[in-house]
């Protein structure tokens, strides 16, 4: 299948009074039409920091120092402002982690969902537009849209207001559909209802979808593809049976099998000793290599980084020894 984005070398950097913070370094990621590609890690790995770069919207004084960033073989971080304020929005949207602080608090849902359509279809009618707001809150399970269409964010309880986040991205048909931590803060009930949602939309409208999350149940639920993160760089790549079922990175192990188990004892959990590295001040070599069991303090693990290589079948991992994983 034809390549729908495809990010090759991203780095992205923020000064801070302590010095640089490099919080993406050297991402390479592909997205075909009609998938679903899982990003996984640690809050702080990267994920959203990566997500936020194909849209523009790193804040200053953070700034892209590398790479590409290509959507429908346009470089997205080569267009000018006016354009990539097309694209987004258009074709590739956004469900953010928290509705509240995305939606504006003093306008009505309808009317924001209104004018994010509008925007892009500057032709059509108030009418028109509202009559295409009420379809997509009764799409996404809104009751009674025609009630809701003028109520405030705050009177739409939380998983009602990620449902009309993913209403108004949807609102322009996007090809690629970005969805970042689109479950926080929700109850599990809401959060299934939430995730079958987005898969039964994408599958629905034909949309790729990047699903951004630290769940790993909810990747191998959704996701036919998977990357894990790990201090800015991704450290596996594959089909997400082939790294669920054997897992070619010390990092991704160590994620499945701190997953509570119903099999297991209460409280049996294996955590990954230490903590993330600091960003500031990464160590050398693998980046993992300080809390990492195969590493035993071999040299290429502490001197030299390792690429993203292939491991098998649909599969890549940036370790130096993938092999003696079980």
């Amino acid at each position: 299948m034809d390549t729908l984005l495809r990010i090759e070398d991203l780095a992205v950097e923020f000064p801070t009074e302590d010095g640089v913070v490099r919080a993406v370094d050297g991402v390479n990621l592909e997205v075909r039409p009609g998938e679903i590609v899982g990003l996984v890690g640690e809050s702080g790995s990267g994920k959203s920091v990566t997500a936020m770069s194909v849209l523009g919207l790193v804040r200053p004084p953070g700034r892209v120092v590398g790479g590409s960033i290509v959507f429908g073989g346009r470089d997205l971080l080569g267009l000018p402002p006016r354009e990539l304020r097309a694209v987004r929005g258009k074709e590739i949207a956004m469900i953010f982690q928290d509705p509240m602080t995305a939606l504006n608090p003093v306008l009505p849902v309808g009317a924001q969902i209104a004018e994010a359509i509008r925007l892009h279809r500057p032709g059509l009618g108030r009418k028109a537009a509202k009559e295409r707001v009420l379809e997509l809150l009764a799409t996404v399970g809104v009751a009674d849209p025609a009630a809701r269409y003028g109520r405030h964010p705050h009177e739409y309880s939380g998983g009602m207001r990620q449902r009309a986040m993913i209403a108004m991205a949807l609102a322009n048909e996007p090809a690629l559909l970005i969805a970042d931590e689109p479950t926080t803060a929700l109850d599990v009930t809401i959060q299934a209802q939430v995730l079958e949602l987005i898969r039964t939309s994408a599958r629905d409208s034909g949309a790729a979808t990047v699903l951004i999350t630290h769940d790993l149940g909810v990747i191998a639920e959704l996701a036919d593809r998977v990357a894990v993160m790990y201090a800015g760089r991704v450290v596996e790549h594959g089909d997400v049976e082939a790294v669920f079922s054997a897992p070619r990175h010390p990092y991704t192990a160590g994620l499945l099998a701190g997953r509570p188990r119903l099999e297991s004892a209460l409280g049996e959990l294996v955590p990954i000793p230490g903590s993330p590295p600091s960003l500031l001040n990464p160590p050398p070599g693998c980046a993992f290599h300080p809390r990492c069991a195969l590493s035993s303090d071999r040299e290429p693990c502490r001197t030299a980084r390792p690429a993203l290589a292939t491991v098998g079948d649909l599969h890549q991992s940036a370790c130096h020894y993938p092999e003696e994983l079980p």
